[in-house]
């Protein structure tokens, strides 16, 4: 028997968002209207409940990473919500259901269009803010350190920004599948955290060199995987704190994407450097990075083996101060914003 129609809700004319009105600080971030988006095909339309605060959405407000062509340019690369209309090609989400999604921007609004394929099902028991936390922080994870990085069990993976929302997701994700998860961090609070949640060594970069650290940590033999986010002086310490065959897999450059680098390590050691950015990716590619997620990460959220690890959550229309303790680098884990 045919399932009856839905009935779209009514929708608004209008919509709260945040917009950029320059490139700057924190306080560029302003609340205005803007007309509530429609789906297109093969996209579904959220009502928005929380949205995840990420590097890239920092870098986007200072004028340094601009949306991909065609993309809005409300910042936000991840949201949940409840579904309230659907686009045309659309099979998999029904009116109602409640998504979490990666986005090419818009998070940062009432309402937010997403593909369908790049959308997964709020897993049971988490809550709105935990779910717009972890779909940026889990593609990035898994598309870097276990596609691109290979990281293997038994293998040591060493996590720059341990604390941050990219860095508590690799530690559970490397701990689920079996590695050795080394981290640095810049506080001693940050490190005991960063243990606290299964890390195996914590190294408070402040104080203390990392790659001797790393080196008597794995017994002489260094990390085999590396995951990057500050670039700068960090690209030739990598290369000495790496193991031979170690793949280096940089996706942020906080400290600068020029250095100056010596590259014989990278052939005595036969090292991979590789490195990549999510929001330009073609759909085709995402929505593949989709499936894994769901088939490889998705089971152990909804069996509670792993959790986003939450900050602090502030109201939508107080984006400039979740940026501004994103800026100072006080937070352990996600921030987010929330609409209800």
């Amino acid at each position: 028997m045919k399932e009856p129609a839905q009935t779209e809700p009514a929708l608004p004319a209008t919509m709260t968002a945040i917009a950029i009105t320059a490139p700057g600080g924190p306080e560029v971030l302003q609340p205005e209207q803007r007309p509530v988006p429609r789906p297109g095909p093969g996209e579904v339309l959220v009502k928005v409940e929380a949205a995840g605060v990420n590097r890239p959405d920092v870098m986007q407000r200072k004028g340094l990473y601009p949306p991909p062509p065609g993309a809005s340019d409300i910042p936000g690369l991840e949201m949940a919500g409840t579904v309230v209309a659907l686009g045309a090609d659309t099979s998999r989400f029904k009116l109602g259901d409640r998504i979490c999604a990666l986005v090419s921007g818009g998070g940062y609004a009432q309402y937010c269009p997403a593909p369908e394929a790049t959308a997964l099902p709020v897993p049971e028991g988490l809550s709105a803010a935990e779910a717009a936390a972890l779909p940026e922080t889990v593609f990035t994870v898994w598309s870097n350190v276990f596609e691109r990085g290979t990281l293997k069990a038994g293998e040591w993976l060493l996590v720059h920004g341990g604390a941050s929302g990219i860095g508590t997701t690799a530690i559970q994700l490397a701990k689920a599948f079996g590695a050795r998860v080394i981290v640095t961090v810049g506080s001693d609070e940050k490190c005991a955290a960063c243990l606290a949640l299964g890390a195996d060594v914590a190294i408070n970069y402040a104080t203390t060199d990392f790659v001797p650290e790393v080196k008597s940590a794995t017994g002489g033999k260094g990390a085999n995987v590396i995951l990057d986010i500050i670039g700068g002086p960090y690209i030739q310490k990598n290369y000495e704190a790496a193991a031979v065959d170690g793949r280096i897999v940089q996706i942020a450059f906080q400290k600068g994407s020029k250095a100056e680098v010596d590259f014989m390590r990278l052939m005595l050691k036969r090292l991979t450097h590789t490195g990549s950015t999510l929001r330009a990716r073609p759909l085709a590619e995402k929505a593949a990075l989709a499936a894994a997620v769901t088939a490889q990460v998705w089971p152990l959220v909804t069996a509670g083996k792993m959790r986003p690890v939450m900050d602090q959550a502030f109201p939508l229309a107080e984006a400039a101060a979740a940026h501004a303790r994103m800026d100072a680098s006080a937070h352990v884990g996600k921030i987010v914003l929330t609409l209800r």
